[in-house]
């Protein structure tokens, strides 16, 4: 077995660690999307699990073709096969725990709809750092491929939460109505008509 260049094993780390975020999001936003009540919001979280799906294996190729071999987690390559499982087994197990809490939380509907939308906005923060680490240690190392790979994710990443940036207003607002009594909140604002 030939061995692994600096450069490559220290991809290799920050590929798998965003392999370990894109696999334990895969199992939030299933349980998230369990819970969506807004059709639109619903539908984008649809989306986006694929889109989930599809960066873990993207990351993943990507992975084997430097020579490593994807997992879940701060792993050291000189972990065995089956620790590596444990670990992938491990925080998929969490995610649906925090998915399955995430149906307990708030007071309404719409308390829940807003603290997993503060939730995924969080996360699409931390993968969004994530590829452009990988983005830019790629660039720094050469490997025109990885940084290619980084960046597109990192755009579909930021999609996602400038989505969510759009949506945690609107579910705000709607919390706002239903827990807070109309004579406690501000009137709604009008749009003016157009002349």
């Amino acid at each position: 077995m030939s061995e692994t260049l600096t450069r490559d094993a220290k991809l290799l780390q920050y590929l798998n660690e965003a392999y370990g975020k894109e696999r334990e999001l895969e199992t939030t936003l299933q349980a998230h999307i369990t819970m969506a009540t807004r059709a639109t919001y619903k539908k984008r979280l649809q989306q986006h699990h694929k889109e989930t799906r599809a960066h873990a294996r993207q990351v993943e190729r990507r992975i084997k073709q430097l020579g490593g071999r994807a997992h879940a987690g701060p792993v050291p390559q000189v972990v065995t096969e089956a620790a590596g499982a444990v670990e992938t087994v491990i925080g998929k197990g969490t995610a649906a725990a925090q998915g399955a809490l995430h149906g307990l939380r708030g007071t309404s509907e719409e308390e829940k709809q807003l603290k997993n939308a503060k939730d995924e906005f969080k996360d699409e923060a931390e993968e969004i750092a994530n590829y452009r680490v990988i983005e830019s240690l790629a660039e720094s190392v050469g490997d025109g491929e990885t940084a290619k790979l980084a960046r597109g994710i990192r755009r579909e990443e930021e999609r996602m939460q400038n989505f969510l940036d759009r949506l945690i207003p609107q579910l705000t607002r709607a919390l706002a109505r239903a827990e807070v009594p109309a004579s406690e909140r501000a009137p709604a604002r009008r749009r003016r008509a157009r002349r």
